[in-house]
């Protein structure tokens, strides 16, 4: 359809010359099926779906500044023009039959039909499908549309996405019928990735947060985030998602064991108190037959050599992190009246003493060597309770409260870097 390979190279609909030939090959191997209810008799435009016929309006095509329109518009030069026969048929690479007719759907429901779109009984697989397909082809209102509808759709309550058995809020009732947790795990990947794909931010944070609250209950939706932030580069999911596995989850990488070398030594993650211990398949059992993101039958996550070593890396760097913190006091500045009326000196032996003795506590100590936001959050409580009874002037145990408020929030928005490669660190 296009008249030179430069309009076409960014366009997902096919050239003339490589659907001919597509088809051509295809029709020597297998015949064609004519779609049952998207196959008009008085339609203008051919598609073949991978081995479904669909006969539709082109007028229907057209329509919303699509990318059907511009190659409808194009000159056709000495070429017979595609889609005009089922010899001859626009092929469409990349769909489903079932998702295009969904698609095909919603260009030819009428308006009571498409309130089924925004009520309690829509088909969440099948909006999402006439989104992706929209976005593809250039839809833009119909996308906003059906994104809108899909946003609707994940926000009511009780919620449709956490309707698992891994995760029901205590201020709601269950709900009739629990989806399973591979079928919750399908929809959340399937969700994240669409608005990724759109760019639609609001579908996307709330996809985030939904799946930030299944991270806590369940260390296979922690895997989950963790893969779909390095796959879609979702800072805001990555830091919480590694720090999740880390402090949760035995877990080990997918690797054949080879047993005709001696077993390396296993890397452990934590010291006695933290759940988190990485260990090498190389001196376990093998983990054959095992998909990543699974439990093994020792109850080990299975994750990938890359997961494994931003893993290790952020354990070194959280840990060298709060030994820099516990060696040097948080600066603050003294307020102007700590120097002329109170003795500055034992305001601050008093804020170094504080520092010192609260990082050394039991209570911190108890936390993960890794777990800088704990107990950097402990000291925090600590602080609040020691109130007025300390020789620091009220302003600068202001000052000091906030210093430690700011590094709390420094450390949270650097989370996604301390879980980066080993090298890609400023620190490293």
């Amino acid at each position: 359809m296009c008249s030179s390979s430069s309009s076409c190279t960014n366009s997902p609909l096919p050239s003339t010359s490589a659907a001919v030939l597509q088809l051509s090959i295809l029709s020597k191997h297998k015949s064609f099926t004519r779609d049952e209810e998207y196959y008009f008799e008085d339609g203008s435009c051919v598609l073949l779906v991978d081995d479904v016929l669909f006969n539709v309006h082109r007028s229907i095509l057209s329509k919303d500044s699509s990318s059907f329109g511009t190659m409808f518009s194009l000159p056709q030069g000495d070429n017979e023009a595609e889609g005009r026969s089922d010899d001859n048929p626009i092929v469409l690479r990349g769909d489903t039959p079932d998702e295009f007719r969904h698609f095909l759907w919603a260009l030819y429901a009428l308006p009571p039909e498409l309130q089924v779109a925004t009520s309690p009984s829509a088909n969440l697989g099948h909006l999402i499908d006439i989104a992706r397909v929209s976005n593809k082809y250039s839809f833009k209102t119909l996308e906003t549309w059906v994104l809108d509808a899909i946003q609707d759709y994940v926000n009511r309550k009780p919620s449709p996405i956490l309707n698992s058995y891994a995760y029901i809020a205590p201020e709601v009732e269950a709900p009739p019928k629990a989806a399973t947790q591979q079928e919750t795990t399908d929809q959340l990947t399937r969700l994240i990735r669409l608005a990724q794909l759109c760019q639609h931010e609001r579908l996307l944070t709330t996809m985030i947060g939904l799946l930030r609250q299944l991270m806590s209950v369940s260390v296979q939706y922690a895997y989950l985030a963790m893969t779909l932030s390095d796959e879609l580069d979702l800072r805001t999911l990555r830091g919480a998602a590694y720090l999740e596995v880390m402090q949760k989850a035995t877990v080990v990488k997918k690797l054949t064991v080879d047993v005709t070398r001696p077993p390396a030594p296993t890397p452990a993650l934590a010291n006695a108190s933290s759940s988190s211990i990485v260990q090498s398949t190389a001196s376990l059992a093998s983990t054959d037959g095992v998909v990543e993101g699974t439990l093994d039958s020792s109850g080990r996550l299975i994750i990938t050599r890359t997961q494994q070593l931003k893993l290790l890396a952020g354990y070194y760097r959280l840990t060298t992190t709060w030994e820099k913190l516990r060696m040097t006091p948080l600066h603050f500045d003294h307020s102007h009246s700590c120097g002329a009326t109170w003795h500055q000196q034992g305001c601050t032996q008093s804020w170094l003493e504080f520092w010192k003795e609260k990082t050394r506590s039991d209570s911190v100590m108890n936390h993960g060597l890794a777990d800088v936001l704990g107990r950097l959050k402990l000291v925090q409580k600590d602080y609040d309770r020691w109130g007025s009874a300390t020789y620091m002037h009220h302003d600068c145990r202001m000052n000091a409260k906030k210093a430690i408020g700011d590094v709390i929030k420094r450390v949270e928005e650097a989370l996604p870097d301390y879980f980066s490669e080993p090298g890609d660190f400023t620190e490293d």
